[in-house]
């Protein structure tokens, strides 16, 4: 696939506003992550899914590793132009094959949904651990550049789907956002307008799945969760309607995102002779969320403190 108009736009971006490339590449890849994460965040707290959110995050340690090894089956090489969009093809399958399994077998029995998750997890985990055993002895493949990523050394190729992906979430955010809401906070509400459950909850689940997988490059498999949760858990602290939580989330996804990119590029620490070394920006970016969160669960209090006592 190619990205050379990408990456042409990008210089001259660069040199517009006389900066580095890489900041550049890691503002846009922050605010598309961001984006991306806060629009489909309070649907996941909705859903009551941090933990299949978590789960698959670390489907796509397999799926990455899945990737790969097809790219070296078909003999193209890691470096290959088909492996820029047959990587990610294969992650995005895997993950969304996982979690409409997962579904499905919530269905199908009887057992708790994190009981399930966690067997799905397991399996995640375990294939994952097999594979990337493969990858070490036949290729030169780091699995920290997918679990740790860093927005700095993001691809073209890589910001190209993610900007195709808000796209598509947009599209069908305008198209059924009213359903997805109904079947993520009030199911039985969901039943007497007849929305299909089944439906919105396969597609969202193919939308998470997109997202993560997509997604991973940017803030890393390991971080990918904290932006899906965290800013919807500190929206729902102080919005009063879902209106207020959505807008919120995202306002706060996008917040932490660009301050924890400034603090990792502004900030260091002397460490003897290796010099001052920088905070890595998407661990930053999570660090930056969670204090949000921490912040907001005092806004409550402060504004009961504040707010005129009604006459009795």
């Amino acid at each position: 696939m190619s990205t050379d108009w990408m990456a042409d736009f990008l210089d001259l971006l660069a040199d517009t506003l006389n900066t580095d490339l890489f900041v550049v590449k890691g503002v846009m890849a922050i605010l598309l992550v961001c984006i991306l994460c806060g629009t489909i965040g309070s649907l996941v707290i909705g859903n009551r899914m941090a933990f299949f959110s978590d789960a698959m995050a670390h489907c796509a340690f397999a799926g990455v590793a899945l990737g790969y090894l097809t790219v070296l089956v078909s003999g193209t090489g890691r470096e290959g132009a088909l492996a820029s969009w047959l990587v990610p093809l294969v992650m995005v399958l895997f993950g969304s094959g996982v979690g409409v399994a997962i579904v499905y077998v919530r269905e199908q029995t009887s057992l708790a949904n994190d009981t399930v998750i966690g067997v799905f997890f397991a399996l995640a985990i375990g294939f994952g651990a097999m594979l990337f055993q493969v990858l070490r002895r036949v290729s030169t493949f780091d699995p920290d550049t997918f679990l740790f990523g860093s927005p700095i050394f993001v691809a073209e190729t890589d910001l190209l789907f993610l900007l195709l992906l808000v796209g598509v979430v947009s599209g069908l955010f305008l198209w059924r956002y009213n359903q997805l809401v109904f079947a993520s906070f009030n199911p039985s509400l969901a039943r007497t307008r007849r929305v299909s459950l089944r439906l919105n909850n396969y597609l969202f689940i193919v939308l998470l799945a997109l997202v993560v997988n997509l997604s991973i490059r940017a803030v890393g498999a390991l971080l990918i969760n904290a932006l899906l949760v965290v800013p919807a858990a500190t929206a729902s602290n102080v919005s009063r309607n879902l209106r207020q939580m959505y807008w919120l989330t995202v306002g706060f996804c996008v917040f932490a995102g660009l301050t924890g990119f400034f603090l990792s590029t502004a900030l260091s620490i002397p460490i003897g002779v290796a010099g001052s070394v920088k905070f890595g920006p998407s661990g930053t970016i999570v660090v930056v969320s969670v204090f949000l969160f921490f912040v907001s669960m005092a806004v409550p209090g402060i504004h009961r403190r504040l707010s005129p006592t009604p006459p009795r």
